[in-house]
């Protein structure tokens, strides 16, 4: 009988699959961290923006804004903001992200209630709860 040299043995193959497995389960659970930490920072920043943005429309309106089409406030794509407060004196609002089920952000300004479903707990300063 010939034997051939050419190509793999079902051994050879069987390790090859084994540790690229291995490797494969190290990988994913810190790519799922990466991408939670990414949405967070989106939640962290489309709050910064808002509060850019709430400053602009005061200074038009002489009191903050309850829409954010109004305030002309686009989210980043999954985040959803809530403007829980908005008067001539202060607001707050709460951000989400549909990618982290029980995560929130929230922010106030000014003499809003840090009470109102916001998790910040220091004026002008982004705040997370899980």
């Amino acid at each position: 009988m010939v034997r051939s040299d050419h190509g793999f043995t079902l051994i050879e193959m069987l390790i090859v699959m084994v540790v690229v497995g291995i490797l494969a389960a190290i990988a994913i659970p810190k790519l799922n961290v990466t991408r939670e930490r990414s949405y967070l920072s989106a939640m962290k920043s489309d709050l910064k923006n808002l509060a850019a943005h709430q400053e602009m429309y005061y200074a038009d309106t002489y009191t903050y804004g309850s829409d954010l089409n109004a305030i002309e406030m686009q989210a980043s794509d999954g985040v959803t903001i809530t403007i829980n407060e908005a008067t001539t004196s202060g607001w707050a609002a709460t951000a989400s992200h549909q990618g982290i089920a029980g995560e929130q952000c929230g922010i106030y300004y000014a003499d809003a209630s840090a009470a109102n479903g916001s998790p910040a707990t220091v004026a002008g300063r982004v705040a997370c709860t899980r």
